[in-house]
C-alpha cells in the first residue's frame, strides 16, 4: 500500500524552520542583532546568560514595531525588508521573515517595542509556537527582544548544545563580526557578569583597533582598490603578523558580515607564498558590490554568498593584497623580537601558486649576488664587532654593527631599535624575487653545462619531471630523457650558480608528486621557485664582510615581501628601545 501524503501542522513547520535558522544561541543572537541594525539603531546592547542558553536579551534604539504590526511580525514569511518579491537588490541584513517565528517555536520569546511616535510600548510573547495577545507595556523607543530557555520546546536539539562557555564564545563571535560591520553603531556585549566590549559609534580604523587589539591594528596597512564596479577597502596585516587561527579575519560585503569560503580562500591565496603553513593572515576587509551582481539568498543563515563574477572578486582581493605585500620593508613590518615571539611563524611551510608582483623588484646588488658564489666559512660560535657606518642608520634596517654566530646580522636603526637579520632567510628571499622577475619577464635565464649531468631517479620521478620539461625550461632548467629512470641535465638556472643538479631534481620531483597534475603544477609555481631559490642562498655559518652585510640590508629594503623568506619565516626581528628599557627596568613593565 503506498504511503499517505499529508501536510505538516504549522507548529511542526515552525520547528523545522527553527532547526534550519536557529541551530544554537549564536544564531538567535545574530538574527536579533541584524534586525536591530536593519531598524536603524545607533546603539545596541546584547546580554547573555549561560552563553544564551538560558537567556538572550537584545536592546536597540531603532525605529521599533508599531503595536498594530506586532502580531504580524512573528508570523512566518512576514517581513518589512523587501520592497517587492523579486529577491534581488537586497540591501538589508535579514529578509527571510523566519527568524522571529523560528525563535518563538523553539524558545520563549518576548518582544517589547515602541516606535518613536507611539505613546507607549506594546508586548507580545511566543512560547513553543503558542502566540499570546498584544498588550501594553512600559518601554523606551526601540525594541527589546528577550529569548528564554532556548530549545525547551525541542529537547532533542537541546542535547546537541555545547557547554555554556562554548556557546558564549560562539555568540560573542557573532556580535563581534556584526560590530565590525557597523562601526557607526555603538555596541555593548555583556556575557554573564562580564562586559566583553563596550564600543561607541566610531570610524572603521578605530573599531578595528577596539576589536582586534590596538597593537595588532597599529601594524595593519590600509588598502583601497576597485575593479569593474566592485570596491575593496579595509586593513590587512603584513606577512610578519599572523595567527594560528582565522579568528582575526573579518569580511563585510555590502554591509553584511559573512563567513564566505570563497573570500577566505582568496585571502589565503594572496598570502600563500609569504606565510608559513598552519598560520593565517590578519585582515578586516570590506567589499561593495552592485546588488544585482550578488545573491545573498544562498544560505539560511546568510553567511555565504554567490557572486556573479567570482573570478573578478578573487582577482581584486589577491591583486590588492599582493600590492600591499610588495611594499618595501620597514621596521613597522617586522615582528617584535620581545616580548611578542608568538608572532613568529613556525618552521613548517607549504608552497603554493605564484602571482607576479605589481612591479619587478630591483636586482640584488653585486655584493649581495656574490654571497652565493663564495665558499662557506666554517661555523664559529662568535660575534664579530663591526665599525658601523653611521650614514646608514637612516635606512629602515639601519647600519650593521656585528655578525652573531656567523648567521645573524645585528644592526641599529635611527630610532635606536636593534634589528636582527637571518642572513640565509633574507638572501633566499632576494634570490627568489630575482627569479620571479626573470620568470615574469618571460623565462629564467639558464646556464648551459659544459658537461651535461646524468641524474638517476625512479622511473615514476623521471616521468613526472619529463612531463613538465616545458615548464622547467621556463624556470631555466633544461632536461631530456636518458634511458629508463635517468634524466640528462643540459642547463641550470643561471642565478643559482651551479647547484647540485641531482639534489635539485629530486626535490622538484617530490614537489610534483605532491601537487599531481600539470594543471596543479601551474597553480603551484611558487613551490618550484622557492626550491630553486633555496639551493644556493647564503647559508648559516658563512662569514660576511661589512660591505656584504650592508648590501644585504639595502637590497632587502628595496625588495618586495622581504620581511619573510620563501617558507614564510621572518627574515628579521626588531627590539625597540622602549622594549630594551622595559627589560632592564628603566620604565614600567
Amino acid at each position: 500500500m503506498p504511503p499517505t501524503i499529508r501536510l505538516l501542522s504549522p507548529a511542526t513547520i515552525n520547528r523545522i524552520a527553527a532547526g534550519e535558522v536557529i541551530e544554537r544561541p549564536a544564531a538567535a543572537v545574530k538574527e536579533l542583532v541584524e534586525n536591530a541594525l536593519d531598524s536603524g539603531a545607533t546603539r545596541i546592547e546584547v546580554i547573555l546568560t549561560s552563553g544564551g542558553i538560558e537567556r538572550i536579551e537584545v536592546i536597540d534604539n531603532g525605529c521599533g514595531i508599531a503595536q498594530s504590526q506586532l502580531a504580524l511580525a512573528i508570523e512566518r514569511h512576514a517581513t518589512s525588508k523587501l520592497a517587492d518579491e523579486a529577491l534581488v537588490r537586497i540591501a538589508t541584513l535579514g529578509f527571510r521573515g523566519e527568524a522571529l517565528p523560528s525563535i518563538g517555536a523553539a524558545a520563549k520569546l518576548t518582544l517589547i517595542s515602541r516606535p518613536p511616535g507611539q505613546d507607549s510600548a506594546a508586548r507580545i510573547t511566543v512560547a513553543g509556537g503558542a502566540v499570546g495577545e498584544v498588550t501594553p507595556a512600559a518601554g523606551e523607543a526601540g525594541t527589546r527582544a528577550i529569548v528564554e530557555d532556548l530549545f525547551y520546546a525541542t529537547p532533542a536539539r537541546k542535547k546537541f548544545l555545547r557547554t555554556p562557555r562554548a556557546e558564549a564564545d560562539a555568540a560573542e563571535r557573532a556580535v563581534w563580526r556584526l560590530a565590525l560591520s557597523a562601526p557607526g553603531v555603538a555596541f555593548r556585549l555583556v556575557s554573564g557578569e562580564r562586559v566583553m566590549f563596550d564600543v561607541p559609534a566610531q570610524g572603521e580604523p578605530a573599531r578595528v583597533a577596539a576589536l582586534f587589539g590596538r597593537e595588532t591594528a597599529s601594524a595593519m596597512l590600509p588598502l583601497d582598490a576597485q575593479r569593474e564596479g566592485v570596491r575593496l577597502t579595509g586593513l590587512a596585516a603584513p606577512a610578519s603578523l599572523t595567527r594560528a587561527t582565522m579568528a582575526l579575519q573579518s569580511f563585510v560585503v555590502n554591509g553584511r558580515p559573512v563567513l564566505d569560503p570563497h573570500l577566505r580562500m582568496s585571502l589565503r591565496l594572496a598570502y600563500r607564498d609569504v606565510i608559513a603553513s598552519g598560520r593565517h593572515p590578519v585582515a578586516a576587509l570590506r567589499l561593495e558590490v552592485p546588488e544585482e551582481a550578488l545573491d545573498v539568498n544562498v544560505h539560511p543563515a546568510k553567511t555565504e554568498l554567490r557572486f556573479a563574477d567570482a573570478g573578478g572578486i578573487r582577482s581584486l582581493v589577491m591583486g590588492a593584497i599582493g600590492r600591499l605585500l610588495d611594499r618595501p620593508v620597514s621596521l613597522a613590518t617586522a615582528p617584535q623580537a620581545f616580548p611578542s615571539l608568538s608572532l613568529r611563524p613556525p618552521a613548517s611551510a607549504s608552497y603554493a601558486a605564484y602571482t607576479p608582483p605589481a612591479h619587478a623588484p630591483a636586482p640584488p646588488s653585486a655584493a649581495a649576488r656574490g654571497f652565493a658564489e663564495s665558499e662557506f666559512a666554517s661555523f664559529t660560535p662568535t660575534a664579530r664587532q663591526i665599525t658601523p657606518d653611521h650614514t646608514l642608520t637612516t635606512h629602515p634596517l639601519g647600519a650593521p654593527v656585528a655578525q652573531i654566530l656567523d648567521t645573524y646580522i645585528l644592526s641599529v636603526a635611527a630610532d635606536g631599535a636593534l634589528v636582527i637579520t637571518d642572513q640565509h632567510a633574507a638572501h633566499e628571499r632576494l634570490t627568489e624575487e630575482r627569479l620571479r622577475a626573470e620568470f615574469t619577464a618571460g623565462r629564467v635565464a639558464s646556464q648551459p653545462l659544459l658537461v651535461p649531468v646524468v641524474v638517476d631517479l625512479s622511473p615514476a620521478d623521471a616521468m613526472r619531471l619529463l612531463a613538465q620539461s616545458e615548464t622547467l625550461s621556463r624556470l631555466g632548467l633544461e632536461i631530456e630523457p636518458f634511458g629508463p629512470g635517468a634524466i640528462l641535465v643540459r642547463a641550470l638556472p643561471a642565478a643559482l650558480k651551479n647547484p647540485d643538479a641531482a639534489t635539485l631534481l629530486r626535490d622538484l620531483a617530490d614537489e610534483f608528486a605532491e601537487h599531481g597534475t600539470p594543471a596543479a603544477l601551474e597553480a603551484h609555481l611558487d613551490s618550484a621557485l622557492a626550491r630553486l631559490a633555496c639551493h644556493r642562498s647564503i647559508r648559516a655559518g658563512r662569514r660576511l664582510t661589512p660591505e656584504e652585510m650592508s648590501a644585504l640590508l639595502r637590497d632587502m629594503e628595496s625588495t618586495p615581501r622581504a620581511a619573510t623568506c620563501s617558507h614564510g619565516r621572518p627574515t628579521f626581528l626588531k627590539l625597540s628601545r622602549a622594549e630594551l628599557e622595559k627589560m632592564f627596568g628603566r620604565r614600567g613593565m
